[in-house]
């Protein structure tokens, strides 16, 4: 009977400044890599249907403007400006479906 040796593959896995040598699982090289917050792009928080798009590039919002309104599970949700500033991109339509954390639109 003849054991059939795997060859281990080890990564350099940094942490904290110490690079360490392991072996990493699927499930961890798969995962989905970490976005640092940005308070300029709006998410969706929840998926939904596009009813109406309040705001145009260029238009200048204030703190509690609605944005975008839509449509999840029967019921309308308004997505308000959390801060003052320019709308620098709108990437969604009337009419459109999104997912949950999908761009809805960038200030400036």
């Amino acid at each position: 009977m003849t054991e059939e040796i795997k060859k281990v593959e080890y990564n350099d896995f940094l942490l904290d400044g110490v690079t360490y040598k392991t072996t990493l699982n699927k499930k961890f090289t798969n995962r989905k890599k970490y976005v640092r917050y940005d308070p300029k792009k709006v998410h969706a928080v929840i998926p939904g249907t596009v009813l109406k798009v309040n705001v145009r590039k260029g238009k200048k919002v204030e703190v509690g403007d609605n944005l975008v309104q839509f449509e999840a599970m029967k019921m309308q949700t308004y997505i308000q400006a959390h801060m003052d500033g320019k709308v620098k991109q709108v990437y969604v339509k009337k009419g459109q479906m999104i997912s949950k954390g999908f761009l809805i639109l960038e200030l400036e």
